[in-house]
């Protein structure tokens, strides 16, 4: 039996007016005009064989890559079919928020899940139910890390633009400070960063793998930040994770990132995934929600909500955050993904991941021209320089339905390319890749 029922037309134009919307053109005023669609051409009375065909057609011109080489934050990774199977269930896609424990057991019990696989991922010792991506994630992060003397947060600037930036929207509306660290040879500048910390630090932040696909000396950092009396924030791909030291091990204070990796397909729109853990002593700034075990007044296994540290929760001058929701769909997805591969099957796709990044560094490496900027460690995503223009490059790729690396300005002359070569890479497709780098190196 299904539980959705449609609007009609009147209660449809009810809700606009109460929105103060004079209909559904306004919901999309900010989309910019060039990329909208007013209408589709479907004739009246069509039958419903007759529009799939018509949208099927729309689809087809679409451009659809046979290997992808970009990543940058969003990554291209196998998805086992049981995982779709699993989250398209209507009990979980319709799911919105647990506000009853005692009628929510079941999605209470998922994330609860999903907070234990990502404490067994970064060691650490709470988490808590999700946060809407991974940029936010670090910028709730910092936020945590603040108090009335600390308000100074230091990024390196070998961390994800787009993180860097939603970082310091946050910081600006705070009303504290955000500053970035320099880079050198592609790796946090651990001299630089030393100098910058003072009195009024709250955290640093260092994502490893970086932007530019190293291993940062997470370490090395975190030991800079506590002598100066700063918390560590470590930005962790969730796949690295599987084969890499745990930010625990590293000694980071709190962990977060993208979980897009973990189930999630590049297509799947604006909600992708955050992730936050973080040291017991620091448990009650997480933001949003924490899932906890408990038993029934019949000694039964149940789950609650065991904190909720949100604007709708407490008073809202003593809230730590305004997150108003949990992303309860995808942290479900990251839960059955991990799940369905295992310990093991995680652990084989680092591998490969890496495996095949060696192999692909090494064959473009050795095209004229194509010269690796950084000679650090790296995990799956590394730096090339390009000959010429890299849109030439791109282009040449593009024609062979390949998806090259991401354009990146290094400052340092020439253009370069950011790679990233996962498990769906076979050794064909590097192969391929590099023949068509050959004939452009060629020209």
């Amino acid at each position: 039996m299904s539980y959705y029922v449609p609007s009609t037309e009147p209660e449809q134009q009810a809700m606009l007016r109460e929105a103060g919307f004079s209909g559904f053109g306004d919901l999309y005023r900010d989309v910019p005009e060039n990329i909208r669609i007013d209408r589709l051409d479907i004739p009246r009375g069509s039958s419903e064989l007759g529009v799939r065909r018509l949208m099927e057609g729309l689809a087809a011109r679409n451009k659809t890559y046979r290997s992808i080489f970009r990543g940058a934050g969003a990554y291209n990774h196998y998805i086992p079919s049981l995982v779709k199977q699993i989250t398209s269930r209507e009990e979980f896609i319709t799911s919105y928020t647990p506000y009853q424990a005692e009628i929510s057991q079941g999605l209470l019990q998922a994330i609860f899940e999903f907070q234990t696989m990502m404490c067994e991922l970064t060691g650490l010792d709470a988490a808590n139910a999700s946060v809407y991506d991974g940029a936010s994630a670090a910028a709730e992060a910092a936020a945590m890390c603040r108090d009335k003397r600390r308000t100074r947060v230091l990024v390196s600037e070998t961390a994800n633009p787009r993180t860097m930036a939603v970082m310091r929207t946050y910081s600006h509306a705070a009303g504290g400070e955000c500053l970035f660290v320099p880079a050198r040879d592609g790796m946090t500048d651990i001299e630089k960063l030393r100098g910058m910390i003072d009195d009024t630090t709250s955290c640093v932040y260092v994502q490893s793998p970086n932007y530019y696909g190293l291993i940062e000396d997470a370490s090395a950092i975190a030991g800079a930040a506590h002598a100066g009396g700063a918390k560590f924030v470590m930005g962790v791909n969730p796949i690295a994770a599987a084969i890499l030291k745990t930010p625990a091990d590293c000694g980071a204070d709190v962990a977060v990132g993208e979980g897009q990796p973990l189930g999630m397909r590049l297509s799947f729109g604006g909600p992708y995934l955050g992730f936050m853990t973080c040291k017991s002593e620091m448990s009650r700034r997480l933001p949003g929600r924490i899932v906890g075990e408990t038993v029934d007044a019949d000694g039964n296994r149940a789950f609650v909500l065991t904190m909720q540290a949100r604007e709708q929760h407490i008073r809202r001058e003593k809230s730590s955050s305004n997150v108003c929701t949990n992303q309860a769909l995808c942290a479900l997805t990251a839960s059955v993904y991990l799940t369905v591969t295992g310990p093991g099957g995680l652990k084989e796709t680092a591998v490969q991941c890496h495996s095949k990044a060696l192999y692909a560094a090494e064959k473009i490496s050795a095209i004229p021209g194509f010269e690796l900027v950084f000679s650090g460690n790296f995990f799956h995503e590394f730096v090339t320089r390009c000959p010429g223009d890299s849109s030439r490059v791109l282009a040449a790729l593009d024609e062979r339905g390949i998806l090259g690396g991401m354009p990146v300005d290094l400052k340092t002359g020439g253009d370069c390319l950011l790679w990233c070569v996962t498990e769906m890479n076979t050794s064909d497709d590097i192969d391929e890749l590099a023949s068509v780098l050959k004939e452009v190196a060629g020209r």
